[in-house]
């Protein structure tokens, strides 16, 4: 079985139980959404989801309610044939949530899922269905909190090669938020026929002539490897398990890959608690699209099984016709602190696995660093050239 990629977007997720209502098209008002509070038994202020404790906590009065997840619940994963065969919707950026604050009254509007009122600052989440965007599956709470970020921020500024000196002053940045990224995971079973050549190693001997520093010549002999080419042709079998494809396109790609890997079999079913008080982005690279690149990272390494499977000294592929079955897919939310730091006039973007700690992003560089770098090196080559110059003679 082949797996469908026609690149245009599709409803949600078959078994969500979601209405099949469309979205407004382009131009058009945009979905008032439902939302959930989360006010405070104490006090009556509105809880936040706390990093590292499965709780909502009252940022004034500090009381803390427990996050309730039913015991037989866990992530559930959907099947691509179904999701390929329902009818075809907008695209998810189309229709924007409409949020009632719950702390100043304020309307606002936002493509996010969660976010905060930019009024009074009140977490404001959206609950979503079926009827515009997949549903989101699975969350990767944070555990990471602001005195970490702090820390994983310092300890990665201080730790840059070539960067200016002073960029280790730099221990807080201008601006932290908590976002939760969209991110697609894809199930697979495939099968994968293949056509190559098995190259194996064998040794000639070779005679040449040499002519030494007194100008007479002699014949010496050396081995010489050369590939012996065979047909090859077999099948492999790979099962990929939660194939991780970034939903998003607002953050820098090789950034966000840098943070990997992911403690994904910690996830927990989504629930809205763990989106309080933290900004939530809607995936803008829709499934079909992120199944294409799941596909070719699976390509590479099913590749690498077919070479396995050839075997010899050297391998060449020049076919793979490769079959999906089984294959699934979900929507999860990944804990990422984006954060914003200030130097010499210039903002630098960093973001931090909310889960490990794990820092990439933008630098600024010493231009003098660099230059006496380079100085020292071709310094290190013209002494290593000398040495064997003057042993020479």
């Amino acid at each position: 079985m082949s797996v469908p990629n026609d690149g245009a977007p599709h409803s949600g997720v078959p078994d969500s139980g979601a209405p099949a209502g469309g979205a407004p098209a382009a131009g058009g008002s945009p979905r008032v959404s439902t939302q959930r509070v989360f006010p405070c038994t104490s006090c009556g202020a509105t809880l936040e989801f706390a990093p590292g404790r499965d709780s909502l906590r009252c940022p004034y009065c500090g009381a803390e309610q427990h996050i309730q997840i039913a015991a037989d619940r866990a992530v559930q994963e959907h099947s691509w044939d179904e999701f390929v065969r329902l009818p075809r919707k907008p695209i998810a950026t189309l229709a924007a949530h409409v949020f009632t604050c719950p702390g100043c009254g304020a309307i606002t509007e936002s493509d996010a899922i969660s976010d905060r009122c930019q009024f009074c600052g009140a977490p404001v989440v959206a609950t979503v269905d079926g009827g515009d965007m997949v549903v989101p599956e699975a969350v990767l709470p944070f555990t990471v909190d602001r005195p970490g970020v702090r820390e994983a921020l310092q300890a990665w500024v201080t730790s840059r090669w070539f960067a200016p000196n002073a960029l280790k002053k730099v221990t807080t940045a201008e601006t932290v938020r908590s976002t939760y990224l969209p991110h697609w995971t894809y199930d697979a079973s495939t099968s994968s026929h293949y056509t190559g050549e098995r190259g194996e190693y064998y040794y000639e001997t070779e005679t040449y002539t040499v002519t030494d520093s007194e100008g007479r010549e002699r014949t010496e002999t050396r081995q010489v490897r050369k590939t012996a080419w065979w047909p090859a042709s077999g099948h492999v079998s790979r099962d990929f398990d939660d194939v991780l494809v970034r939903g998003t396109s607002k953050v820098p790609p090789d950034h966000l890959d840098s943070l990997e890997p992911w403690p994904l079999p910690e996830a927990k079913p989504y629930e809205p608690d763990y989106l309080a008080g933290h900004q939530t982005l809607r995936y803008d690279v829709e499934p079909e699209e992120g199944m294409g690149v799941a596909q070719n990272r699976m390509a590479s390494v099913i590749e690498q099984d077919c070479r396995r499977d050839i075997g010899g000294d050297e391998q060449r592929v020049h076919s793979v016709n490769t079959s999906y079955s089984r294959v699934m897919f979900k929507l999860m939310l990944l804990p990422v602190w984006v954060c914003m730091y200030l130097y010499a006039g210039k903002s630098y973007q960093v973001l931090i696995n909310g889960r490990t700690a794990e820092v990439a992003g933008q630098r600024p560089y010493s231009k003098l660093k660099i230059a006496l770098a380079v100085i020292a090196a071709l310094l290190v080559v013209t002494a290593i050239v000398l040495f064997f110059v003057l042993r020479r003679n």
